[in-house]
């Protein structure tokens, strides 16, 4: 008799019942256990991070492959600033020690709970007009394809796999080590502070052309804003008192003192109640308007939402399924509690998003087909046939990726 497992991924959203989960110990592990699958067809093969994403990407009746055990970085070039790191990696673990060789990630989101192969994986990002995802920071990868055999991968060795395993969905195979480009290890001064809705539009522009990452959050109840800057600095410390800025309601938890501190310890921020999230990502011209009709949707139709909207920037990439791919991008991001009603709001929302030519970001919840995902991205076709040279047989595609890959 077969016993299944219960899995569940950080919101509650997603819930699967696989007949196997694995937790390799190690790389070799990892070859052995998919090699000896690799002739059982009838078995489906999924992996998984740690379950930040709010849509079914590792959900599977048959083996879930955890990357949890394989942790920390394998290798450190300070001189070529680069470090090879297990792909099972938290990020909050990378910053000490990359900070102890004297290097530090180019950006980070604001949270860190992720696997490094997950963030990777799904275009998870921060903010910065002149910065890319985590999916940017990548140099090399290795992928362990559903015959068990590996496969190392760069913009010299194997360009057009790892153009396409930069960000994959985890549909080419498993990722179980990544090499990132890395900066010198550098300080960041955050500072927030409160605006109205009005004001924060009107030096939108100029904030996001003055900092080297800006973003806020529009909050509803009190139609104002929490805005938040980040730019390094060569201070050791904050000069003077770091008092909280003053901030009406909901907004207050999204503000705080004035920091300076290692840029890993600045990223994230702390995210104790658990959500929901649906985020778009749209040209950057279309960054306003877009935010605007949101703004309108909820207050007309969706008075009872009062989780914020988040606004970021990234700049333009190669990566073919990079929601930034081609084009200077805002990424605007809508919240509900995980334990309240969403789709209706979500499905609204939505709507407006694909007026404002929006990608859905991979992690996050939209109802993209592929259809709709071929309209949307130049190089559809170049990442289906690397997913199909790698996969034919489509081993690691469940049926959330099948709806999305295949028409």
């Amino acid at each position: 008799m077969t016993t299944t497992v219960a899995w569940s991924n950080w919101s509650g959203s997603v819930r699967c019942e696989p007949r196997r989960l694995a937790r390799p110990e190690d790389e070799a592990a990892i070859v052995a256990l998919v090699a000896g699958l690799a002739g059982d067809r009838s078995t489906p093969l999924r992996p998984a991070g740690t379950g930040h994403s709010f849509v079914p990407l590792c959900a599977t009746d048959g083996v879930l492959l955890s990357l949890d055990r394989l942790q920390g970085i394998i290798d450190v070039d300070p001189a070529r600033q680069e470090a090879t790191v297990w792909a099972g990696t938290e990020l909050h673990g990378l910053g000490a020690p990359l900070l102890a060789a004297g290097l530090a990630l180019e950006n980070m989101g604001d949270i860190d709970r992720q696997s490094l192969a997950g963030a990777v994986g799904t275009g998870t990002h921060g903010t910065g007009r002149t910065l890319g995802s985590i999916a940017t920071q990548v140099v090399g990868l290795r992928l362990v394809l559903a015959s068990g055999e590996t496969l190392d991968c760069s913009a010299e060795q194997e360009p057009e796999i790892f153009a396409a395993a930069r960000l994959s969905l985890g549909a080419l195979g498993v990722v179980t080590r990544v090499t990132l480009r890395l900066l010198p290890a550098y300080r960041l001064h955050e500072r927030t502070w409160a605006a109205s809705f009005d004001e924060c539009l009107a030096g939108l522009a100029a904030l996001i052309e003055a900092n080297r990452h800006f973003e806020f959050f529009w909050s509803p109840r009190e139609d104002a804003c929490a805005m938040k800057a980040l730019n390094p600095t060569t201070a050791a410390a904050l000069e003077g008192p770091a008092e909280p800025p003053a901030a009406p309601g909901r907004l207050a938890r999204y503000l705080g003192p004035e920091r300076v501190d290692w840029s890993h310890r600045i990223f994230p921020s702390e995210r104790t109640l658990r959500f929901n999230e649906l985020e778009f990502a749209v040209p950057a011209a279309n960054g306003p308007d877009c935010l605007r009709e949101l703004r309108s949707l909820m207050q007309s139709r969706h008075p009872e939402v009062a989780w914020p909207i988040e606004y970021r920037t990234q700049r333009a990439d190669d990566i073919p399924l990079s929601p930034a791919y081609g084009r200077e991008t805002v990424t605007i991001s809508l919240h509900q509690a995980h334990d309240r009603p969403h789709e209706a709001f979500f499905a609204d929302a939505e709507a407006i998003f694909r007026n404002h030519r929006g990608r859905p970001h991979w992690g996050k919840m939209h109802r993209y087909d592929a259809r709709d995902l071929r309209a949307a991205y130049p190089h559809w076709d170049q990442f289906g046939a690397a997913r199909r040279r790698v996969d034919p047989d489509g081993r690691w595609l469940n049926p959330y990726l099948r709806r999305l890959m295949l028409e």
